[in-house]
Formats: C-alpha cells, structure tokens, sequence
C-alpha cells in the first residue's frame, strides 16, 4: 500500500471517528500513529514491520512533546484562567449589566445588550463556548421573562457567542498561529476590526428584526439603575481588554506576557472587590486545569497528524493537482469557503483546522496571500460553523443552559443572522485591508 492511499484511508478513518462522537484527540492521534507506523513498515515496498515501530514511536512522541513544550502554547492555560477567574470575579458580565441599562429604553435592547455582552465576554475569556453558556444562563432568562420571542432572545446569545472566536484573545487564532507557525499577536490585531464589524451586524440585524416584528420583543423600558454608575462599573473588563490589546498593539508585551499580567490583575480585582475568596479561586484554577488539558491533548494530537499528512504527501498532491487545474484567486476562494462551510455543520472547530491547514497553508502560499489575512477567513467561518445546523455547537449550548427553548427555535433565530455573517465574510474576503490593517500600523 502507498503512503497516499494510506493517507486517505486515515482521512476517512478520521471522519468516521469524529461522526461516531469519538473524542477527537484520540481519534487523531490513534489514526495517525497506526497511519505512521503503515507508512514505515512499507516504505521498503515489502511488510517489515519491525523496522517501523522505532521511527514511529519517535514521530508520535517527539511531535507531542515539541507541541507541549511551544512557548505560544503557555498563553493557552493563561487566557483559559483569565476567563475562568474573571468570570468568578463578575467581571464578564459587566459589559452586559452596563449596556443593558443603557439599551433597556430600546425596543430590543436587552438583545442588543446581551451581544455586547458577549462580545465584552470575548476580549477576556477568548472562548466562544464558554462564552456561550455563561452569557445563555444570564441573559435568556431574563429576556423570557420580559416576553422577548424565544427565538430572538436565544439566537442572539448563541450568535453573540461566537464573537470569542474572533474577538481577542481567541483559542482558535492560538492554535492556527501554531499549526501555521505565524504570529500570534498579529492575529490578535487582525481580529479586531472583523470582529467589531461582526458585532454591529448582529446589532442591525436585531434592530431590523423588532422593527419588522414588533412583538419579538417588548416595547423598551427605562430602569431604575443609573447609566453612569453601571458604565463605572465595567472598568475593570475595559481595562483588561486595553492591557492585552493595548500592551500588544504598543509592543509592550507579548501575547503570553499580555496574558499573565491580565491573570494577575484580574485576581488582584477580584480579591480587592471580595468577589473571590480562596476557595473560590481553586475552583476557578481546577476549571480552568481540566479546560487546558482536554486543548493540550488535542492541539498534541493534530500535530501528529499533521506530521503524518506531510509524511504520505498529501499536502504536495493536493497542490500540484490545484497548480495544474489553474484555478482563479476567486475559483480558490470559493471553493476554500464552500469546503469549511460544509466542514463546518458536521465537525467541531478544531478538528476542521487539523483535518484542513496542512492542505490549506501550502496553497494559499502558493498563490502569494497572506496567512495573517487567511487565519482570520479561517477564524470567521469556523464561527459561522458554530451556528449552523445540524450541529451547531453554540445552538446546543444554548439549549442545554435554558431547557424552555427547543433546538428547532434556536436554529430558526439563528438563520436571521446568518445572511449578514455571510456579508461580513465577503467584505473580510475582497478587502484584506480589514484584518490587516491594525496589524500592518505597529
């Protein structure tokens, strides 16, 4: 058997795995390590598999450890306990409590509100799950009991939430910065314009909804608290967010420096302001332990696949097959999109980006684009991949945190959304300018 026909067999091995709900750590690492040792034992073009399992053996374990070791890989724990303890600490959701009493007079407001939230949530937890199911439990519920459609007020978490795969600091851009052996803190910068541009067409598109349907959402209501004293009370998220994209953007840190001091601060707040005490620090530390390992173990995994896909030359056959089919910058683009679309309704973000960038990379190198530019296009179709059926991650997250709302609504909401994710993709793809332009001034 030849390496490209062992390779592809890996592929499907891969997929039927994934769809049999096998973790995907294992599913990568089992099939790329049985894929390695085939390789080896018949490289010779006879069955000698006692000559394979040595190089195997050193393939498999030498690429784990060397990912584990990354130094870029250390901001991974450090931005999943930002998250985890600044959530303890109630400074994740004051974003939300600051728009909400601003936005309550709007009709649609607290949908409006729990957007920003979420986009609030994303500049620290980075996240897009978590984000998700924190911001689900505080702002569906009360938008129910205002008499918000059902529809409106959980498809307006669930969309929000992917806001923390672009917004900064984003696991997803962590891990293709590593795949991709680009920087990390360039695709930090990159992210922010799209990111915002993404949040306001989630705000237009609420707007538009309660305009077209008046009893989606209740007429707006002005509260008791005052707008100053709730604004005040979102310092701290505000200041996080200016450490970690300020500190970066102005060459004080770097993204890993950026994070560690983000964790020190944010425990310093929550223990000045008594909302952390020791204990609930440990469990903000033991959440964010677990949360860690599980992305460790995947991020291992595909970096032996990885190894493996460039081992049976995949990755050349696929370019040479494209070089030679001579296809357009938009020919490739679209096909790009359509391929992680796609991928996107059945597999989960991670397992996309390992099954798709050491095919991806060698061909957008090819045709001379830029791989900063690209991980954002990357990014943001995985986060529209979070939204769309039949498995939308988020749209189940959201379910399972309300229980009242059926996956059938949540879908229903969500697709509203979906046309302008689509627009915001398009512009993304014909003006590069949008993602590369904060990177490009430091």
């Amino acid at each position: 058997m030849d390496p490209m026909t062992i390779g592809l067999v890996a592929m499907a091995a891969v997929l039927v795995l994934l769809a049999m709900r096998v973790p995907i750590a294992f599913a990568l690492a089992g099939v790329a390590s049985v894929g390695t040792f085939l390789v080896y034992a018949t490289r010779t073009g006879a069955w000698m598999p006692d000559r394979a399992l040595n190089p195997t053996s050193s393939v498999v374990f030498s690429n784990f450890f060397d990912l584990v070791h990354s130094y870029d890989l250390s901001m991974v724990p450090l931005f999943v306990a930002l998250g985890n303890i600044a959530f303890y600490a109630g400074i994740t959701t004051r974003i939300y409590d600051a728009a909400a009493v601003w936005l309550r007079p709007v009709r649609g407001g607290v949908a409006m509100a729990s957007v920003l939230g979420c986009g609030g949530f994303s500049a620290i937890s980075g996240s897009s799950i978590a984000c998700a199911s924190t911001m689900g439990r505080i702002c569906v519920p009360e938008m129910l009991r205002m008499g918000y459609d059902p529809k409106l007020a959980t498809a307006s978490v669930a969309v929000g939430g992917t806001l923390g795969s672009l917004i900064p600091p984003s696991v997803l851009f962590i891990l293709y910065g590593i795949f991709t052996e680009t920087s990390i803190a360039q695709l930090f910068l990159a992210g922010i314009l799209p990111g915002i541009l993404s949040l306001a067409g989630m705000l237009l598109v609420i707007a538009w909804w309660v305009n077209r349907d008046p009893d989606a959402a209740p007429r707006g209501e002005r509260g008791d608290a005052s707008r100053t004293d709730a604004a005040i009370a979102a310092w701290p998220a505000l200041l996080l967010f200016v450490v970690i994209v300020g500190g970066i953007y102005g060459g004080m840190f770097t993204a890993t420096e950026a994070a560690a001091v983000s964790v020190v601060l944010t425990t310093i707040i929550g223990f000045a302001q008594r909302r952390l005490t020791m204990g609930v620090m440990w469990r903000a530390v033991r959440e964010s332990l677990v949360q860690t390992a599980a992305i460790f173990l995947i991020a291992g995994a595909a970096k032996i696949f990885v190894s493996f896909v460039a081992l049976t030359g995949m990755a050349g056959a696929v370019v040479g097959m494209v070089s030679d089919a001579e296809l357009s910058l938009a020919m490739l683009m679209l096909v790009v999109v359509v391929i992680y679309l796609v991928l996107g309704m059945f597999l989960d973000p991670i397992g996309i980006m390992v099954l798709t960038l050491p095919f991806m990379v060698p061909l957008i190198e090819g045709y001379g684009l830029n791989l900063i530019w690209f991980g954002v296009i990357v990014v943001k179709l995985l986060e529209i991949g979070l939204i769309t059926p039949p498995v939308g991650l988020n749209v189940f997250v959201v379910s399972n945190v309300t229980k009242s709302v059926g996956i059938d609504k949540i879908f229903a909401g969500v697709t509203r959304f979906l046309a302008v994710d689509m627009l915001v993709l398009l512009l993304l793809i014909l003006f590069p300018i949008l993602s590369l332009l904060i990177p490009g001034s430091m």
